[in-house]
């Protein structure tokens, strides 16, 4: 499984995924020191403490990797049935389940790392920032950077599973848009903030999404065989 994972890796060119991701952190650090400073911005959502912050933080990034999860699909899995190209993989001496298996993982994987490392990223460039801008009242102290780092890691371990969801229409249509379309939707239900408050923060919501797109990866890969690629 793992040379597989590295064999999709290689043919992913996953690097440029990395410093697209990279550019991506620093896009959202520009932006959420830019919300905390408009004064417009600061009436409707003030950042009162250090956990409301994280939280907005966490959201952005959230959002930013659910559709980044739905370009890896389409670019794994979704493309090369649209194109056929999977009938050259599935004439190998592999098992077509093992094959999409070490497709989604590389997907679960780059997903679940990156969200960490992101908010880990933009949260100690925010914290810098606010030692000179001060826009958050209060001080950081280790129990709130404890529980901060506890909650980041239980979100992208959920946002690494939910963003699998968006496979189900991609295979359904073999269409790499639907898969991009669906995700968006998905961020659209998941990422809402109404002052510091998400459906996320509910942790029936998180769980729910996380094992819908575990159903969606067993699914897929169960009915593997019985796909028609000549479609």
């Amino acid at each position: 499984m793992l040379k597989l994972m590295k064999l999709e890796m290689r043919k992913l060119r996953i690097w440029s995924y990395m410093r697209a991701a990279l550019i991506a952190n620093v896009v959202i650090l520009v932006l959420i020191c830019s919300i905390s400073l408009d004064a417009e911005m600061k009436q409707k959502m003030p950042f009162t403490g250090y956990d409301m912050a994280f939280t907005v933080i966490d959201t952005l990034v959230r959002g930013t990797y659910i559709v980044f999860a739905s370009v890896l699909i389409s670019r794994l899995v979704i493309d090369e049935f649209r194109k056929k190209s999977i009938m050259v993989l599935f004439m190998y001496p592999i098992n077509r389940k093992k094959l999409i298996a070490a497709k989604l993982l590389v997907v679960v994987l780059f997903t679940l790392i990156a969200d960490i490392a992101s908010n880990l990223f933009v949260g100690v460039g925010f914290y810098i920032f606010n030692l000179f801008a001060s826009v958050v009242p209060g001080t950081f102290t280790w129990s709130v950077a404890a529980k901060s780092l506890l909650t980041v890691v239980m979100s992208a371990l959920a946002t690494s599973f939910l963003s699998l969801i968006p496979l189900y229409f991609g295979m359904r249509k073999q269409s790499s848009a639907a898969t991009i379309v669906s995700s968006l939707i998905v961020v659209g239900l998941v990422c809402q903030n109404v002052e510091g408050f998400t459906l996320y923060s509910l942790i029936a919501v998180p769980i729910g999404l996380a094992l819908l797109g575990v159903a969606v990866a067993y699914l897929s890969i169960r009915n593997i065989e019985h796909v028609d690629v000549l479609k």
